[in-house]
């Protein structure tokens, strides 16, 4: 008999429970590197909305035939983004979808706690393909109305919340608290992944049909929204309702098993025969040749009294740590969505590049940000302690900043190098907090094992993260007039402040022996 191949080895040696979380983890990370990928368009095509007139005018060559906008009347920008407001305008739209996602945020987990996962995460995506889908069909009906555009970034902020807190609460499912730093810290990446991907597909098409720049990642959210209705697992107790129907005897008859919403068992079955009642359970027990064919019309379906019920938005606010993790996450993000939608800027300043090689550049604070948030989970993982692991990185951040605002200047090297560092110390806590830390929370002792709090406590931190995620990139665009000295203060101030509100989570996690004292109860591995 020949040896069995090192490789098959290595694969049996995986259960049945192993491959459904390896395969959940998949499923969701993709899942939402489509939501990133699907956002991403819009500020690769603002260079095309609004152009440079005059040079494009006299690098046109008189006989070509190409022109820069198809539906532009011998304009290169397209209307109404052909004024001098432009800036303000193009503003307005990233406000207006960023605003909207912060206020949808905290319904959407409230929203998202009473009804199934993977049928709100499908209507969601669905809907949001439709939204970019929509954005791009601007351009292939030539419409020039500001209104159009800014009520499809608020319908898209809308419904894109759907997406954080079901794939968070879906994850937090599947896996324990014992390695959830450092599980979730990878899978955290699908937020840099997505954003690459969404450069690429709307970078192909921006100078010859931008429409298409935002229809084609519309196409595919939408489609993974078709994939998550037909293979999304939410919770591992709904495979057991699979493997009980399997294990009934054959004569009886399993009219419904359900689990209620996002896992939880909510009834259970009761069969009568005569004068008798044997529950579902007791069924299943009995052996083979002791089963009872009992009547379609002789089932109860009987309430269960244990079935948890959604907790209040004040419930979830009450959580220790909750309040303070939430502020935290406002400051943090700022700081974050300040780099991403102002660093290409700076560095064009700052390193003297142009565009796209700063662009280019730019994409290494993404990669820093992997690492850091990686590293994050792995540290918090092996001292228990997540605030504090957040407030060292913090700590470190603020120097950080203020070190790269003065080597930035000195050369492509420096620049990198500081670039990778940045990224790993903002988007470290940034990263933890979002995903580890609200899993814990969302499934902390004070909720006696009733883990539906989990998507409500993940949209009012996310939530909450992502007013400072509108508020920055503002400041920024206020403060730079002034220099680029101003906005790192202003970033560093964040940071402080964001070290500030962890201060109290921090002298207790310091001060008590016990692991995450005033978080979450380890999860029992499934």
């Amino acid at each position: 008999m020949a040896p069995i191949p090192p490789g098959i080895r290595f694969l049996s040696s995986f259960n049945k429970d192993q491959w459904y979380r390896a395969f959940t983890f998949g499923l969701t990370f993709l899942l939402y590197t489509s939501f990133h990928l699907s956002r991403k368009p819009i500020s690769i095509v603002k260079s095309e909305l609004h152009k440079n007139c005059s040079q494009i005018s006299e690098l046109a060559v008189p006989h070509s035939s190409q022109q820069p906008s198809l539906h532009n009347d011998g304009d290169c920008s397209w209307k109404p983004f052909d004024k001098s407001n432009y800036k303000q305008l193009l503003g307005a739209m990233d406000y207006s979808f960023l605003c909207a996602y912060a206020i949808g945020m905290y319904l959407s987990g409230i929203i998202g706690e009473r009804l199934p996962i993977r049928l709100y995460l499908t209507v969601g995506m669905v809907t949001s393909g439709l939204f970019t889908c929509l954005f791009g069909l601007g351009y292939i009906y030539n419409i020039h109305s500001l209104g159009f555009y800014i009520f499809v970034q608020v319908a898209n902020g809308l419904v894109q919340t759907t997406g954080w807190p079901s794939v968070v609460t879906c994850i937090g499912n599947w896996f324990g608290k014992g390695r959830r730093g450092l599980i979730m810290g990878l899978w955290n990446s699908h937020t840099s992944v997505g954003n690459i991907l969404g450069s690429l597909i709307a970078g192909y098409w921006v100078s010859s049909n931008w429409g298409l720049s935002f229809i084609v990642p519309g196409v595919i959210i939408a489609g993974m929204g078709v994939v998550c209705f037909l293979f999304l697992i939410e919770h591992p107790n709904d495979l057991k309702s699979v493997s009980s129907q399997s294990a009934v005897n054959g004569n009886t008859k399993l009219t419904k098993s359900w689990n209620g919403v996002n896992g939880h068992k909510g009834t259970y079955l009761q069969y009568k025969k005569g004068s008798k009642s044997q529950s579902w359970d007791t069924e299943l027990l009995l052996p083979d040749g002791v089963g009872v064919c009992v009547p379609m019309q002789q089932v109860v379906v009987v309430k269960n009294e244990g079935e948890p019920s959604a907790i209040s938005f004040l419930g979830a606010l009450r959580i220790p740590g909750v309040v303070e993790f939430s502020l935290c996450l406002l400051f943090a993000k700022l700081v974050s969505y300040t780099f991403l939608f102002w660093l290409p800027l700076y560095i064009t300043k700052a390193a003297h590049l142009d565009a796209k090689r700063a662009g280019d550049l730019s994409t290494l604070f993404d990669v820093g940000g992997i690492v850091g948030g990686v590293l994050a989970g792995v540290i918090s993982d092996k001292l228990s302690k997540r605030a504090t692991t957040c407030a060292v990185m913090l700590l470190l951040a603020a120097p950080t900043l203020y070190v790269f605002s003065m080597i930035s200047e000195l050369g492509l090297g420096p620049t990198i190098a500081m670039l990778l560092v940045c990224g790993g110390l903002v988007n470290g806590p940034y990263a933890l907090i979002t995903t580890a830390v609200s899993a814990d929370l969302g499934t902390h002792k004070s909720l006696k094992g009733n883990a539906r709090a989990l998507s409500t406590v993940t949209a009012i931190i996310d939530g909450t993260g992502s007013v400072g995620a509108a508020v920055g990139p503002l400041l920024a665009g206020l403060l730079s007039v002034r220099g680029w000295n101003h906005v790192f203060y202003m970033l560093m101030a964040a940071d402080a402040f964001a070290l500030l509100l962890l201060l109290r989570l921090v002298m207790k996690e310091l001060g008590s022996r016990k692991p995450r004292p005033g978080a979450a109860v380890p999860m029992k591995e499934h």
